[in-house]
């Protein structure tokens, strides 16, 4: 009596939050059917999650022009992963993020006849909204992580379901609201989130550190937190050497942002990872003018960038943000200052933050990316089915 082959998934990432993001989805497809063989090109948190990890993909993350150095070894592991589907051809080609990296990999499983499922769909809706055609082109499924991606794919076509977002399935389950103080006992704590990239924090943090003299000057003994991650831990150490007040620590966001009064933080994911925490914030993120007024401004739809306040009710500014920033620390610095005086301006931030959570703070964004998975590597699973499994996030 012959037995089927084990059924196999390749998984490819590009950057640390990726990685985890695809950790979180393996655990889920290992509880759904622990026989499915699970491998790619990740990080340390796919391979410690079970995968099969047979090149690192993440600590050398980064964006924009500096992503552009990355294509040397895009070009070696796509000639990799070539070779491989020939001999051992997965079931399903899962992209996780980066579409800079990714959308090669799902044009290369789209040629070979891998059917695709992208997870957390690039922001075309705010920028470059030719990738589109694209996505519409290699991806057989898209898994998106904000509710009005879903309407917005599909309204280009695109097969898209919204699955919740899998930030809410890495949060700690207690996390209780901070306290807004007034520092009369202690010197407030300030966080300085650069980023999760190299080329990003070391963008973004001197400028960061231009701010924090400034504060310091107003609030003599602040402490200053930054946590890093395994791409950037070095180059943040290195910035930060000698800065007496400011404290770093890898792999440790969720035990550094609730211990703050008040964050600086870029844009993106942490946005919303700092509003898990319902602690304060403002964001930054810096540009270079020539960046800026030479394509930025031509190619970026949206003029809010902050993510908390795009998926905020008529997309406002519930968070300051200094987007794009040329690094001048006046205003940032600033408005940080103003809000660590006036508690009931932090505490009347924390509350619009509160009242965002209530439709997003949801598990189970990785367990319905795992079931459309198998879904799709069992014979196709109905759009219908999806949503069934998923009408409980969206509404």
């Amino acid at each position: 009596m012959s037995h089927a082959p084990p059924r196999r998934i390749f998984i490819t990432v590009a950057e640390v939050s990726g990685d985890l993001h695809a950790a979180h989805l393996i655990r889920s497809l290992k509880l759904l059917d622990s026989s499915i063989i699970i491998e790619g090109l990740g990080g340390p948190e796919m391979r410690a999650a079970g995968a099969i990890v047979h090149h690192e993909t993440v600590k050398s993350a980064a964006m924009g022009f500096s992503a552009a150095l990355r294509a040397p070894e895009v070009i070696r592991l796509l000639a990799w992963t070539r070779n491989h589907f020939k001999t051992c051809r997965p079931d399903l080609q899962i992209c996780c993020d980066s579409w800079g990296m990714n959308k090669y990999f799902a044009k290369l499983a789209h040629g070979m006849g891998v059917p695709v499922l992208y997870y957390i769909a690039p922001q075309v809706w705010a920028s470059r909204e030719g990738r589109v055609k694209k996505l519409r082109k290699w991806v057989d499924q898209l898994a998106c992580i904000l509710p009005f991606a879903e309407v917005y794919f599909r309204g280009h076509g695109v097969k898209a379901t919204f699955v919740g977002h899998p930030l809410f399935d890495e949060l700690p389950a207690r996390r209780p609201r901070p306290v807004a103080r007034d520092f009369a006992d202690r010197p407030p704590v300030v966080g300085l989130l650069p980023g999760s990239r190299r080329a990003e924090a070391a963008k973004n943090l001197p400028a960061m550190l231009r701010v924090a003299e400034r504060i310091r000057s107003r609030f003599p003994g602040v402490k200053f937190l930054v946590p890093t991650t395994a791409g950037t831990d070095a180059v943040v150490h290195a910035i930060a050497d000698g800065v007496a007040d400011v404290v770093c620590k890898e792999n440790a966001f969720d035990e550094v942002v609730p211990q703050c009064d008040l964050c600086i933080t870029v844009s993106g994911t942490a946005t919303l990872h700092v509003a898990g925490h319902l602690v304060p914030m403002l964001v930054v993120y810096r540009l270079s003018p020539i960046s800026w007024h030479g394509f930025g401004r031509w190619i970026v739809r949206t003029r809010t960038f902050a993510l908390v306040n795009l998926l905020s009710e008529g997309r406002r500014h519930i968070v300051p943000e200094f987007i794009p920033w040329f690094g001048e620390p006046e205003a940032v610095a600033d408005t940080a200052i103003r809000f660590l005086e006036v508690a009931a301006e932090r505490s009347a931030q924390v509350d619009e933050l509160a009242k965002l959570l209530l439709s997003l703070d949801k598990t189970g964004a990785s367990l319905n990316v795992a079931r459309m998975a198998v879904g799709m590597i069992s014979g196709g699973e109905s759009n219908a089915n999806i949503e069934h499994r998923t009408s409980s996030i969206k509404h």
